[in-house]
């Protein structure tokens, strides 16, 4: 239960912001939340998080349902790991999920609006809390994997 509670919270604060983003900010404008640090900035990205993938449309559609199935079906052997590992596994999906539901509703593109504006992220790739959901859960799941190692 918690796995799906983190992943449906993941989605929907992913799906929340990006509606608020879509009906307040036309394509490609910008407006500073807090200057020089970060902005919000609604594009447009056919590609994953950060801008990765540009144009994968079957891996960026298979990819998170195929992880979503896969825990779904494992969840009571996923429950014997670490809090880490499944607060981590959680967040995946749900930011998988969370950009899936935006690819399909747009035309293969899910809207990004997070613009950071310091160094050393001042150049960095516009993304959205569902990536952001991506990348945190992808360090906890791999730093859980590592810990077992050792």
């Amino acid at each position: 239960m918690f796995l799906f509670a983190i992943i449906i919270f993941v989605i929907g604060m992913d799906q929340f912001s990006k509606w608020l983003i879509t009906r307040s900010l036309v394509m490609h404008q910008s407006v500073n939340v807090l200057p020089g640090v970060i902005s919000f900035t609604r594009i447009s990205n056919p590609g994953a998080a950060f801008g990765i993938l540009q144009n994968k449309m079957v891996l960026l559609i298979v990819t998170p349902l195929l992880l979503f199935s896969l825990v779904f079906l494992f969840r009571k052997e996923i429950m014997q790991y670490s809090f880490p590992f499944r607060f981590g596994l959680a967040l995946c999906v749900g930011g998988g999920v969370g950009n899936l539901i935006d690819r399909l509703g747009n035309q293969g593109h899910v809207i990004d609006f997070i613009d950071l504006e310091f160094w050393p992220f001042k150049n960095f790739p516009v993304f959205n809390l569902a990536d952001t959901a991506i990348f945190v859960g992808a360090i906890l799941v791999f730093g859980a994997l590592a810990r077992l190692e050792n």
